[in-house]
């Protein structure tokens, strides 16, 4: 499966973005879909999960301020990531386990500053 990822940019503290990611195959068959990010100089990180039943799962640091979700008739999922900090400064990549294998769409950078 192919994932496209896109809408990081240039935000400030306080600000929003919306991250997309557009998979080759349907996300019923996509479980789970997955966002992960990778500030400088760290290790990659989840930040949320949508399975095809629905279901989310958020790290603790995006609960309350980033919303994963997912558009099946496109095939693509969101993070809506609201009230952002300069922490959340990263490159952000989306992850598909499909058909027992694992892909990764290129990553989108977001940068949070003033």
């Amino acid at each position: 499966v192919q994932l496209q990822a896109s809408g990081g940019g240039l935000v400030q503290p306080g600000g929003s973005l919306r991250l997309s990611c557009a998979a080759s195959e349907s996300l019923f068959s996509i479980n789970p879909m997955a966002w992960y990010r990778q500030p400088p100089g760290q290790q990659r990180e989840l930040v949320a999960t949508t399975t095809s039943g629905g279901s989310t799962t958020y790290r603790d640091f995006a609960k309350g301020r980033f919303t994963i979700s997912r558009d099946n008739a496109k095939n693509t999922v969101y993070l809506q990531m609201n009230s952002l900090e300069s922490k959340d400064t990263a490159v952000y990549y989306c992850r598909a386990r499909y058909r027992g294998n694992v892909y990764w769409g290129q990553g989108t950078q977001v940068t949070v500053s003033s």
